[in-house]
């Protein structure tokens, strides 16, 4: 049985997630969309049962969130062995060479920095929903 991906989405600014919602709609991608506007909120979900026993997750994060630091989540998922292989797409204003290196070497798959140009953005987006239609949950023995 294949499952549909959850798309987790930690932004703290209400008009950026928005717009990535519609960006991700347009790409004709029909994915349960899960907000957080704070870490600490995203990080409870993203370790609840219920996640940790169902999968299969893309994650959208924000670098700065008004409680924690997106890469403190980034570190927190990556090292844990049932969400380290949910890809993380950074999606934030910083354009730091130091910081998106960071990101990468902690794991993040994509880094785009805000405001989104579309096109980019649509086309990331594009290859993660061939990447959400092929990837399938692990089966849980």
């Amino acid at each position: 049985m294949t499952q549909a991906v959850k798309i987790i989405m930690v932004e703290d600014d209400h008009g950026h997630a928005k717009l990535i919602e519609k960006n991700i709609r347009r790409a004709n991608i029909n994915n349960e969309i899960k907000h957080f506007d704070e870490g600490g909120a995203a990080l409870d979900y993203l370790f609840s049962p219920e996640i940790l026993a169902n999968g299969p997750l893309l994650i959208l994060l924000d670098l700065n969130l008004p409680d924690m630091s997106g890469t403190d989540i980034l570190e927190r998922v990556k090292g844990d062995d049932r969400l380290k292989r949910a890809p993380v797409v950074v999606l934030t204003t910083t354009d730091d060479k130091v910081e998106i290196q960071r990101c990468y070497d902690l794991g993040c798959n994509v880094y785009i920095t805000k405001p989104v140009d579309y096109e980019s953005f649509a086309g990331a987006i594009r290859q993660l929903g061939l990447f959400l239609s092929v990837m399938q949950a692990p089966e849980i023995e």
